[in-house]
């Protein structure tokens, strides 16, 4: 088993910050190419009208037709693409290039229109305020804080882009959940706090070892036996951290939930709770999965 390093890059130095752009860019290319050999025909599954939403994420979004919607850290944009289908105006940003080439094709391959940049998440959004942009609704889930290594800057930069009255949405995996190895083993902090972890087997193929159950729109074999040749770099971030940072943004929180399932199976031992959710097996103590957070900028 890998073990993971900590404190190797300082995001906080404009080196250290290119250094954790360049490397999961590089991690972020290879892992997608494995992701979406697994899946099947994805523009046929959106052409025929599908949506891979989950209910969390559906109830917070609510009513999107009209309104524009900001999705950061979108990787290969079929989520984008889900809010497209409910008559949401999209744009995704991804650091990774081949996640923003497969989503540029997927959209026009479908048919349902959305707008992809390739860019580290920062640096469009410093961009974009520059451009004067405005949006109803920034959005963000499963997995895309850990990949943040400045909270404030994060949470500054997009609520500088919502309209007076606009919404920031995400749900995301439980940093509680997260402590532990697929075993239920405790393995890992809650919050590293904004250090660096460092992963020298890089981004896994967690699309093949999920296997069918979560790919509504068909299965394939795909690549076997994936191995990424480059190494990733996280950040651990409690719960108030995270609530903190939209707060001292100036954005009113709105909602909070913490949830006991999980819409991936993050441990080998799981009960199915609904198509493609998991919860804790029998006789584990229940601990939050997942959590999600809606707030709002006054005006």
């Amino acid at each position: 088993m890998v073990e993971p390093r900590y404190g190797e890059l300082d995001p906080s130095t404009p080196e250290g910050r290119r250094a954790v752009g360049e490397g999961n860019r590089l991690s972020w290319n290879e892992a997608t190419k494995a992701h979406n050999s697994h899946k099947a025909d994805q523009a046929r599954y959106f052409r025929e009208g599908g949506n891979k939403l989950y209910e969390e994420e559906l109830g917070l979004l609510g009513d999107v037709n009209g309104k524009s919607v900001l999705h950061l850290q979108c990787n290969s944009g079929q989520d984008t693409i889900s809010i497209a289908q409910m008559g949401g105006i999209v744009t995704g940003i991804d650091i990774s290039d081949e996640a923003i080439d497969f989503a540029r094709k997927l959209s026009a391959d479908s048919g349902v229109p959305g707008t992809f940049h390739r860019a580290d998440v920062y640096d469009w959004l410093a961009e974009a305020s520059e451009r004067d942009e405005r949006w109803d609704i920034v959005f963000c889930s499963y997995g895309a804080i850990i990949w943040l290594g400045d909270l404030t800057t994060w949470a500054n930069g997009f609520t500088k882009l919502l309209k007076p009255g606009g919404r920031f949405i995400t749900v995301e995996f439980h940093p509680v959940e997260m402590m532990f190895e697929i075993d239920y083993s405790h393995r890992y902090p809650y919050s590293t706090h904004g250090t660096s972890i460092t992963w020298d087997d890089g981004i896994l193929d967690y699309v093949g070892e999920f296997g069918p159950r979560d790919t509504p729109t068909g299965w394939l074999d795909g690549v076997q036996n994936f191995e990424n040749p480059h190494p990733a770099h996280e950040f651990g971030w409690g719960l108030s951290e995270v609530v903190t940072a939209l707060l001292d943004a100036g954005l009113v929180l709105e909602s909070m939930a913490e949830y006991e399932h999980c819409n991936a199976k993050v441990y080998k031992e799981m009960k199915q709770f609904r198509e493609r959710s998991w919860t804790h097996k029998d006789g584990v103590p229940k601990f939050p999965l997942m959590y999600s957070l809606s707030a709002r900028k006054p005006g």
